[in-house]
């Protein structure tokens, strides 16, 4: 008989793409042309780990709880703070402060903030719904309109053949962490199938190129974007039904805040999609409490009438 398959450890998943994303900055400094300082990821990457312990610190706190990196060494420590060093590193490269590096860390505390702020109560646990690199995204690029996304500051340095070998490698290995560790690629395929339905029928509504319409996908932004950004596990949902749902809508918001020529809409499609299943969670978990006491209280009629009626 062959043995069964060993699980995999969901910390591999994080583990993963906290490594990718930080051999992604080190490589774009050094070699891809990222236009974002040095300065800018220092300042990032400190600001979300301590953001991280102290908010933790804070939250268990107030609810009697023992912080999450505490009680099981080192190792647990740092397992604990590779959120924490995902959503800080993506922050780091994915907009441009100039010198306002002050912005950086804000972006990051807002992000990291909203794990705690944002929170309903579901399945008897509390659970955050709000992308937080997307949320602090959208937030920054709303207050101060001097802040940009700069798509071809991660490439700048590459020619010829390089053009296409570094978005393949990053496609690749998206693949590869969604279809091992997140599960995210019915996710995945509905975004991108109803964002390319979505292009098509605007050309034909608006009478332009259809390649017009799809060319975004192309590009690196994107590829993160759907890879790596709209993946997470925390704030997206595990069925496939619901992915399939959730995807699409990203798509549709997409298309609705495009129409009314919103810059930056990707981010803010997702804010809007993410707010709304929070919402709905919020509704689904309002409604636990009224029937699980409701079925023990039966459950525990069921079982004390006939002791009564046997005494």
């Amino acid at each position: 008989m062959s043995n069964p398959p060993k699980k995999r450890d969901p910390r591999m998943g994080l583990r993963t793409s906290a490594t990718l994303a930080t051999v992604f900055v080190i490589l774009g400094q050094a070699f891809f042309g990222f236009e974002q300082s040095l300065a800018q990821v220092f300042v990032c990457v400190f600001t979300g780990h301590a953001c991280a312990f102290f908010f933790e610190w804070v939250d268990a706190k107030a609810s009697g709880d023992v912080p999450g990196f505490m009680g099981g060494g080192f190792k647990r420590g740092l397992d604990w703070s590779l959120s924490a060093h995902m959503t800080s590193v993506t922050l780091s490269f994915l907009m441009y402060y100039n010198r306002q590096l002050w912005i950086g860390a804000f972006a990051v505390a807002i992000a990291i903030g909203s794990k705690y702020l944002f929170r309903v109560r579901y399945n008897g646990r509390l659970q955050h719904f709000m992308n937080p690199s997307n949320f602090a995204i959208a937030v920054v690029l709303a207050t101060f309109k001097w802040v940009g996304v700069l798509p071809w500051s991660w490439t700048t340095n590459l020619h010829g053949a390089w053009d296409a070998v570094v978005p393949m490698v990053i496609l690749g290995l998206g693949i590869r962490v969604n279809l091992l560790f997140t599960g995210r690629l019915p996710l995945i395929s509905a975004w991108v199938g109803a964002f390319i339905i979505q292009g098509v029928i605007r050309a034909w509504r608006i009478d332009v190129p259809v390649v017009s319409q799809l060319v975004p996908l192309t590009g690196v932004s994107l590829v993160l974007f759907t890879l790596y950004m709209i993946t997470d596990p925390q704030t997206s949902p595990s069925r496939a039904r619901s992915q399939i749902i959730f995807g699409a809508s990203i798509a549709l918001a997409y298309s609705i805040l495009l129409d009314i020529h919103l810059q930056y809409t990707m981010f803010y499609a997702v804010t809007i999609v993410c707010a709304t299943r929070g919402l709905v969670l919020y509704i689904a978990g309002r409604r636990q409490p009224a029937s699980k006491p409701a079925a023990m209280a039966a459950a525990a009629g069921a079982v004390s009438q006939p002791a009564q009626v046997a005494g």
